[in-house]
């Protein structure tokens, strides 16, 4: 535990004294709050046309804002971990093994484990402080809803964030892990969670085995449960062998750092 605590506070330092982390954060918040307040603002406008409706002719739909607000956003925020998420994990090894820091780390006393899971931990942390920012206005708007605002649903889909951000992050951290390019990690990293979301779509076009395979193997459907509400065991079994495939991958590769320089 104080290996990974050790390789842990290194890479938080790292993350806050470099400005790529503040600039990536700041495109964040930015994002995520316009999308919430145009999300919010177009909910509304159709929910006021709906009561226009339902009391010049009955009948009209009824909308329950809140759940529509939350449920738009945290699908609109699996787009921008999309995007984003590479450029939070393309310097991870990346960048020391360019600077030849890497060779200093492992001939530290932390075994590989140690160093991956600090690093990982490290990542995953400036992924929960970025999403802090985004419960402040959820706290807000549930707090006035009415009716009753559905606190156990957002809760659901901040859970399934949290999952999917660290199964992308473990997966951008072993492409980090194999070439000391930050560019070419982030390259790589993007086009494999570019093609686990497009095999989605691959699934909707059959109804085979073949189609149910890749419908299965698509990291952003797992996650469509959690944006209504539901926690189903089987999807977080998913990402916790989605992560735990990740991080076995990555120490894989830096142990074969070892081995090479040996």
């Amino acid at each position: 535990m104080k290996g990974i605590y050790a390789v842990y506070r290194k890479e938080m330092g790292h993350y806050f004294v470099s400005p790529v982390a503040y600039i990536i954060v700041a495109v964040f918040l930015i994002l995520t709050a316009y999308f919430f307040n145009r999300l919010m603002v177009l909910i509304i406008q159709e929910s006021f046309q709906a009561s226009i409706e339902e009391a010049q002719f009955g009948g009209g739909q009824a909308f329950d804002v809140p759940s529509l607000v939350m449920r738009n956003f945290f699908g609109v925020l699996s787009t921008l971990l999309l995007f984003l998420t590479p450029m939070l994990t393309m310097s991870v090894y990346a960048e020391e093994r360019r600077r030849g820091t890497m060779e200093l780390l492992m001939t530290s006393p932390v075994t590989d484990l140690e160093i991956v899971l600090g690093k990982f931990f490290a990542s995953l942390t400036l992924l929960v402080i970025m999403l802090l920012p985004t419960a402040i206005g959820f706290a807000y708007m549930l707090r006035h809803a009415e009716p009753t605002a559905p606190w156990r649903v957002l809760g659901s889909e901040y859970l399934g964030v949290l999952l999917l951000g660290a199964a992308l992050l473990a997966l951008g951290s072993f492409f980090s892990s194999v070439t000391e390019s930050q560019l070419i990690a982030a390259m790589l990293s993007f086009g494999a969670i570019l093609l686990l979301w497009v095999l989605d779509f691959g699934s909707q076009a059959g109804s085979s085995v073949w189609a149910s395979s890749l419908e299965y193997l698509s990291v952003f459907r797992h996650y469509d449960d959690f944006t209504r509400g539901v926690i189903d065991t089987s999807n977080v079994i998913f990402y916790l062998s989605f992560i735990f495939l990740g991080v076995f991958l990555t120490i894989r590769s830096v142990d074969s750092m070892r081995w090479r320089r040996a």
